[in-house]
């Protein structure tokens, strides 16, 4: 397949891109003009360096590919933050343009509060962590909004913690509710979990919960 992974920068971004070319996909990857990109020159590597908020600058990225994958995320949670919203817009209005029709962001499983959770995080950690990250999760709110209203074959993943353990291929998903006990999920299994949803017809249109 042709993908796109957008913030290519980030530690998520970098283990699709790695991922997506160990499969044997054609990758675009984009990132910011200032950004050192953490992976090698590869024959199936194109990079962009584009500023997500352009529709114009992204267009290319995104023209004649299979499915566009976005890594967006914020580098601080203190405001502004409308990376996620603002850079997913352009996006959403750049594949509308090009007749790109697969689109998958990583969100975060913060977000909601359900009867997955248990007790403690229901009660206790998902509270705070709502408060401490207000305006990143506030971001990622607007990023979904626009993405369920985009009229694209989406799908939303939402990862509990991020780490930077290995690849196990040993997590779960859930597209009803949050996933019970599982708080931590590394980003390269958070990337596995992304590049499985893309052919998967269940996962379009959904929100797709993963963790350990």
């Amino acid at each position: 397949m042709k993908l796109t992974v957008f913030g290519a920068s980030g530690g998520t971004g970098a283990c699709l891109v790695r991922q997506a070319l160990e499969a044997g996909h054609e990758v675009t990857a984009v990132a910011r003009a200032s950004s050192a990109l953490p992976f090698a020159d590869h024959p199936r590597l194109s990079v962009l360096r584009a500023d997500v908020r352009s529709p114009e600058e992204v267009g290319p990225a995104v023209a004649g590919r299979d499915a566009v994958l976005s890594a967006l995320g914020a580098r601080s949670a203190k405001p502004p933050v409308d990376v996620c919203a603002s850079g997913t817009r352009s996006i959403i209005r750049a594949m509308a343009e090009a007749g790109t029709r697969r689109l998958l962001v990583v969100s975060a499983g913060g977000l909601s509060i359900d009867g997955g959770d248990g007790p403690l995080t229901r009660l206790v950690v998902k509270p705070v962590l709502q408060r401490a990250l207000r305006h990143p999760f506030a971001d990622m709110r607007a990023m979904e909004e626009q993405v369920r209203a985009s009229g694209l074959d989406w799908t939303v993943v939402r990862p509990p913690r991020l780490t930077d353990g290995p690849r196990t291929g040993r997590y779960r998903t859930d597209r009803e509710r949050n996933i019970r006990g599982g708080v931590t999920l590394s980003r390269a299994d958070l990337a596995d979990c992304v590049l499985a949803s893309i052919g998967d017809p269940a996962a379009v249109g959904a929100v797709v919960r993963v963790g350990y």
